[in-house]
């Protein structure tokens, strides 16, 4: 059982609704136990959110208790410096004991290293887990964003939930095209389309490696492996050549071996590798073991223990920029 708090990365280009978005969610009652970490960009962030909030009791600097129940605060350090502060302070009982953690980041952010600091720093590592990555996409400009600038395009790669904002602006013929390019470069992600930020708040938190009311893991539900092969992208989207595809290993795996493999991997193909997930059965662990890396750095593995599959596979999902297939299959396939 994982004990650590979840957090949800939100992220989306820029305009693409995430305020809009964490305006309605912090107004739900199944968000009255969270902290919000706002990555403040000029006028827009704080300020704007608590525009729209009727009461809020300022506990800090840059800290505010919302009449929701929710903690907001704004980035004023670095982001490692921030979830550790928020942690400290909620461990002196300091500030309210918030069960989760959401991020919203500013729209030109590359989510690769704030996930680098959510599962690099020790004491972070330790505290916090990554539960799922949520990107905004609005459905009017969404393919004209994904075709001209590449933040939107990793943004929308490394993404579990894919939320496609503004439908009530959309034609049909822009929600299809807009769909199946989304799909076509991200076939592992789940897609909901939202008006005005409405959500239920269910479809975007506790969705990634653990059940919140079991507390097991759910790896399946996790990796998220693509469930078709990669479509064919716009024809302005090849030059970043962003795809994900998965690797099924054989059995009788040790630990100790794949993971240099997998290190190597990562060493090797550096800033192209924008995302690495897992599930090990090996022959060294007690249970299985669910594996993420981000660009060259590979974590620690988390131990599932209480949970096992009819038939144990082990399979790794690969989502990056120019990755040579071929190739990692052949390195991966030679352990």
């Amino acid at each position: 059982m994982d004990k650590r708090i979840p957090v949800t990365l939100l992220t989306g280009f820029l305009g693409s609704g995430k305020t809009t978005l964490l305006n309605k969610l912090l107004q739900h009652p199944d968000m009255h136990d969270t902290a919000v970490v706002i990555n403040e960009l000029g006028e827009a962030g704080l300020d704007h959110i608590l525009a729209r909030t009727v009461e809020n009791q300022h506990i800090a600097d840059n800290m505010v208790l919302l009449e929701s129940g929710c903690l907001c605060c704004t980035l004023s350090n670095e982001m490692a410096d921030t979830l550790r502060d928020l942690f400290f302070k909620r461990a002196l009982q300091a500030i309210p004991q918030f069960q989760r953690l959401v991020i919203e980041t500013t729209g030109l952010a590359d989510p690769g290293p704030i996930m680098a600091n959510l599962l690099n720093e020790p004491v972070i590592g330790n505290t916090y887990r990554l539960d799922a990555v949520v990107v905004t996409v609005d459905s009017v400009y969404g393919l004209q964003h994904l075709e001209q600038h590449a933040e939107a395009r990793k943004q929308a790669a490394v993404a579990d939930v894919l939320l496609i904002s503004k439908v009530d602006l959309a034609t049909p013929q822009q929600l299809l095209a807009l769909s199946e390019a989304l799909t076509a470069l991200n076939p592992g992600a789940t897609q909901h389309r939202i008006t005005h930020g409405h959500i239920d708040p269910q479809a975007l938190i506790n969705v990634g490696l653990f059940d919140p009311e079991t507390r097991q893991a759910k790896p399946q539900r996790w990796l998220r492996a693509p469930a078709k092969p990669r479509g064919m992208l716009p024809t302005a989207l090849h030059d970043d050549d962003i795809r994900s595809f998965t690797v099924t290993l054989p059995t009788h795996l040790r630990w100790e071996t794949l993971q240099p493999v997998l290190q190597r991997l990562c060493d090797q193909f550096g800033e192209q590798l924008l995302r690495l997930k897992g599930i090990l059965h090996v022959e060294d662990a007690s249970a299985p073991l669910a594996v993420h890396a981000v660009h060259a750095t590979l974590y620690q593995p988390t131990l599932l223990e209480g949970w096992s599959e009819v038939e144990p596979m082990t399979r790794i999902v690969l989502i990056g920029r120019g990755l040579d297939e071929a190739l990692i299959r052949k390195q991966l396939m030679q352990i």
